[in-house]
């Protein structure tokens, strides 16, 4: 008898141990297309390890249906055809019901029109904020499945156009990198400058990987203008100013979203970039981005401030808080579950271990819940797009530091007077 209590206890045990390990082996894969290498590398490396990082937090909490979230991180080089292969590879080989990425929207746009789109997997970008994004999803190309954690565009060139001119900044050279984003900003930073009383007195765009730009910084010193607005990433960035300094340009400068970048200040020099300013999408401060502020560099030996490192968590958090919402890996339904894991009725969800395990526990109950990220709560409208505010930062002493904030009313007003 105790002979075979025993072998009943040891088998019962040899069940438990396997189903422990079955669990510890079942995986949710999520597919990340980042820019790894190439001008947005920096980009794309403090992203990867920000959705890690909020991967990490939700399996802390307990997991997606018992499940780890993991993902399946192919490098696209910053270029779009070499981000078109890796998400194909991703949609039809591993199978993956969601893709995070890309970050610059030269890289998001194709994923969107030739992989994403037509097999319905749903899309989420941290940093393309290209407005031909909501044109896709205005003309109906997107199957609706297509969501980005940062402003569009159109928004931020009004921003942008705004402080350039309460700076004094009334007569502007353009060096524009020249892709979807950099044409489609420069064009609204423009129109709405031009309305403000400023003056573009030259429009150069440039082919990224150059050696030498050279000839189009002599090209956008015509005319004398009282500075230069840059949009670029940090590496080619940091090539062009050097060249416009040392060819003898005004050293002020307006910057794009992107350029907030330690390594675009240390390449450049801070002596040299003590009149430069810029825009970017702003936060909305939450427990979120406390937390996120004193663990990511712990995390990722990153910087937190890296440009695209905070809404890249909340892209990370968002869609794992979806996939579990969803119940299942049907990319239609974890297309539904995005607008709920930020559910203006729901109980407020911060970032991290324990606020995740709270989520878990109100979606298991059938509870909504709202994440409010690092960078503040938002909701998706339905192109997929978010609205917030922008923050307006100049360098200082070698830092970028904030130097105000635009509220979305605020640009809405101007956008309104523009219009008019």
């Amino acid at each position: 008898m105790k002979k075979t209590i025993f072998q009943i206890t040891t088998a019962l045990a040899l069940l438990a141990a396997a189903g422990v390990a079955n669990a510890a082996d079942c995986k949710i894969t999520v597919g990340l297309v980042m820019e790894l290498t190439g001008p947005a590398g920096e980009y794309g490396q403090a992203g990867a390890k920000s959705v890690e990082m909020a991967f990490r937090d939700i399996n802390a909490a307990g997991g997606v249906r018992g499940c780890d979230l993991v993902t399946d991180t192919r490098d696209s080089q910053s270029q779009g055809n070499v981000a078109v292969d890796a998400a194909t590879q991703l949609v039809q080989v591993k199978k993956v019901p969601v893709i995070i990425g890309g970050i610059i929207s030269s890289v998001s746009i194709p994923i969107l029109t030739s992989v994403t789109a037509p097999a319905k997997i749903v899309q989420v970008s941290p940093a393309s904020s290209s407005p031909t994004l909501t044109a896709l999803g205005r003309d109906g190309k997107t199957n609706g499945i297509f969501f980005r954690t940062i402003t569009s565009d159109a928004l931020q060139g009004v921003a942008a156009a705004k402080y350039a001119i309460d700076k004094g900044l009334k007569k502007l050279a353009v060096i524009h990198v020249n892709n979807d984003f950099g044409v489609n900003m420069v064009k609204e930073f423009s129109r709405a400058y031009k309305a403000l009383g400023g003056t573009i007195v030259s429009d150069t765009p440039y082919n990224e990987k150059q050696s030498s730009y050279a000839s189009e910084v002599t090209a956008a010193m015509a005319g004398n203008p009282d500075g230069l607005y840059l949009v670029s990433t940090p590496v080619d960035g940091a090539t062009i100013a050097r060249t416009w300094i040392s060819q003898g340009g005004v050293q002020k400068f307006l910057l794009n979203d992107g350029m907030n970048s330690p390594d675009f200040i240390d390449s450049v020099g801070a002596d040299y970039l003590k009149d430069a300013y810029g825009t970017s999408s702003g936060t909305s401060p939450t427990a979120s981005t406390d937390y996120f502020m004193k663990n990511y560099k712990d995390f990722s030996g990153i910087e937190p401030s890296n440009p695209a490192a905070d809404r890249s968590y909340d892209a990370g958090a968002i869609v794992g808080l979806a996939i579990a919402i969803a119940g299942s890996d049907d990319p239609a339904k974890i297309k539904d579950a995005m607008y709920k894991a930020v559910d203006p009725q729901g109980t407020p969800i911060y970032a991290g271990k324990d606020e995740f395990a709270k989520a878990l526990g109100l979606i298991k109950d059938g509870k909504p819940i709202r994440y409010e990220g690092v960078i503040g709560p938002v909701a998706f409208d339905k192109y997929g797009d978010i609205t917030g505010p922008f923050r307006l930062w100049k360098i200082a002493d070698g830092k970028v530091t904030t130097d105000g904030e635009m509220s979305i009313d605020d640009v809405n007003k101007l956008q309104a007077q523009l219009n008019k």
